[in-house]
């Protein structure tokens, strides 16, 4: 979205994940599974059990979710529900893009074509959502059902003090009012780059919505909404052809926010680019639908259901099953014991 092009304007503070240790961090499920499924390949497919179903999603959400908590992170998963009407258009365009991308994946003639075009096709269906909550249930880690967008729900709940950060790859968190933002989270350690092949290592980055209006000059989330606006959102997600970073932050600065541009020359221009009304966008960034209906438990792992489900149901090594559920179950005890001694602190 519209803020990924100011990357070159914002500075992020590059962290390390025992940094996060007792943070409790709202992540976006969606996002997430979408990174597991992409990243996650054998052949250039997706991994997958003996009956054709996919797993690469099952097993980043298990290996890469013991890794947080063994740094002493308490992740929450929050999934998308209904997306919003002006978002609709987005998905169509998305799915269209991946109709190419499977005509296209037909034609491959190259491992490498065949990874590129099967990384665009992935679909995040009802199954594989569902494969992910029942993991997340026997693994004893909290998850939330948004109703509408899991980032809006992240936003909230950090806004209330239910947890310290959201945790997405996209920026929208900081539109939503989240008062921090993490990055990189489920993706950290040595990765090959999607596009050069070469191994980078990847580490997480937090971004304080505070920070990043100071660095772009800004006085409100108002505005850095306004901003996003002009350079495309999940909901106007062309923008304003020919308006940049540099100058949309220019305006804003200048303006003050879109309905200052009302009596400028460039408004025709903005307006006819726009699906909505300003006010219609600008609302599902500040009074995004979202529930307090949740709570927030971290519980002992059900070693032998998370057997059941990944070993005898979909394949997996038992062996490394076991030895994760092991280091799954020692993370969360010393989370216990962490979380007990702090009480006792606060209490002397």
């Amino acid at each position: 979205m519209g803020l990924s092009e100011l990357r070159e304007l914002i500075e992020p503070e590059e962290t390390e994940l025992k940094a996060l240790s007792g943070r409790e961090i709202a992540i976006d499920a969606f996002n997430a599974l979408y990174q597991f499924l992409t990243t996650i390949m054998k052949d250039g497919r997706p991994l997958m059990d003996s009956q054709g179903r996919i797993t690469s999603h099952l097993n980043g959400l298990l290996y890469r979710t013991v890794n947080l908590v063994e740094e002493g992170i308490k992740p929450v998963y929050v999934f998308d529900g209904e997306p919003p009407e002006l978002k609709r258009r987005t998905l169509r365009e998305r799915e269209e893009r991946k109709r190419e991308a499977e005509e296209r994946l037909k034609r491959a003639s190259t491992p490498e074509e065949r990874e590129k075009y099967a990384r665009q096709v992935v679909r995040l269906s009802d199954e594989l959502i569902e494969d992910a909550k029942r993991l997340l249930d026997l693994m004893g880690i909290p998850w939330v059902q948004a109703p509408s967008e899991g980032e809006a729900q992240c936003a909230h709940m950090a806004r209330r003090g239910d947890v310290w950060a959201a945790g997405s790859q996209d920026y929208d968190s900081l539109l939503f009012g989240s008062p921090r933002l993490v990055r990189n989270l489920t993706i950290v350690g040595q990765r090959r780059h999607p596009h050069t092949g070469e191994i980078i290592e990847v580490k997480p980055e937090l971004l304080r919505l505070e920070d990043v209006l100071d660095q772009l000059g800004l006085e409100s989330r108002e505005q850095l909404v306004d901003l996003a606006i002009l350079l495309g959102t999940d909901y106007n997600p062309d923008g304003v052809p020919g308006i940049g970073p540099k100058q949309a932050l220019k305006l804003i600065r200048r303006y003050g926010s879109l309905d200052g541009l009302r009596d400028t020359e460039l408004w025709p221009k903005i307006e006819r680019h726009l699906p909505a009304d300003p006010e219609e966008i600008r609302s599902l960034f500040l009074e995004p639908e979202v529930t307090d209906d949740y709570e927030l438990e971290w519980e002992e792992p059900d070693e032998e259901g998370i057997v059941e489900f990944l070993v005898k149901e979909r394949d997996f090594s038992e062996d490394r099953v076991r030895r994760a559920v092991d280091r799954l179950k020692k993370a969360v005890r010393e989370l216990e014991r962490k979380g007990k001694q702090e009480t006792l602190d606060a209490f002397f």
